[in-house]
């Protein structure tokens, strides 16, 4: 069974939201930070947020204020709720697995990945 499964990815208009899930398995959320990093075609994958495990968030600037992160200890899974999406969000959303926020944008931080959602937002 695999670690780390996104799901909620789809299709969505400029201005709709999206919400996607990130469940775990086999550790305890309130020991760990997940991070969610997303990756467009033919670019680099960049660091979208990061929960620790006190449940302290960090996003990128240029999602401040529209993407929001939480989580479900009881499902042990995180959200990422993404309002107000713009075409330049499109991408393939991964989540990641590392033991606090600390230098959360850096990839090599990570010891897990999941395989990605698929987010696309167009008029």
């Amino acid at each position: 069974q695999l670690p780390l499964v996104e799901s909620g990815g789809g299709a969505v208009q400029p201005g709709g939201s999206l919400r996607l899930s990130c469940a775990t398995v086999g550790f305890r959320l309130e020991y760990y930070a997940i991070g969610w990093f997303r990756q467009a075609p033919g670019k680099e994958r960049e660091g979208v947020s990061c929960i620790s495990g006190n449940r302290r968030a960090f996003y990128a600037d240029s999602v401040k204020g529209r993407f929001t992160m939480s989580r479900d200890m009881t499902k042990s899974t995180v959200f990422l709720q993404m309002d107000s999406l713009k075409t330049e969000d499109s991408g393939v959303y991964y989540c990641a697995l590392e033991d606090d926020c600390d230098t959360w944008l850096s990839r090599n931080s990570y010891q897990d990945w999941g395989q990605g959602t698929l987010v696309n937002v167009s008029a």
